[in-house]
């Protein structure tokens, strides 16, 4: 799978412990930055990991801060884009098999590394129910659309 990664300066470490977690779990990954613990301003790295996955350049994103509140905003910024703020095994979970989500937010100051592998592995082998949660997808394309009719 094709993983577009971005983080925050508080989610550079988390990130580059995911870097490895994703190579070896054999998935071709695009960092997309932060590049150091330098303080950034998030909003165009988290737009960029969506927008790669919007254009079908990466299959799934993975988006990191502190908390991942601000970095999940920044990336539902994009149309089409998912994204589900995932600190837990079960949000995880839950957000693949009703929501598709297709980019992953994660607080590094919340999640450990050893529970941000595991929640990564979930979200990544997770796959979408369809069915009922298919009409309640399309229904949100339907609102987004609505907001931006360009």
């Amino acid at each position: 799978m094709r993983i577009a990664i971005g983080a925050d300066h508080a989610g550079y470490p988390l990130k580059q412990h995911l870097l490895s977690t994703l190579h070896e779990l054999g998935h071709e990954v695009s960092d997309l930055g932060t590049h150091s613990e330098e303080s950034v301003d998030y909003p165009p790295i988290m737009a960029g990991v969506g927008r790669a996955v919007v254009a079908g350049e990466a299959d799934r994103g993975i988006v990191l801060g502190g908390s991942g509140q601000g970095e999940q905003i920044a990336a539902n910024k994009v149309r089409g884009v998912r994204a589900a703020l995932c600190n837990d095994l079960y949000t995880a979970l839950m957000s693949r098999e009703h929501n598709d989500a297709n980019v992953l937010a994660m607080g590094a100051r919340v999640v450990a590394t050893g529970m941000a592998d595991e929640i990564v592995r979930l979200w990544l082998t997770t796959a979408f129910e369809g069915g009922r949660h298919q009409r309640r997808i399309d229904q949100i394309t339907e609102i987004e659309n609505a907001a931006d009719p360009t």
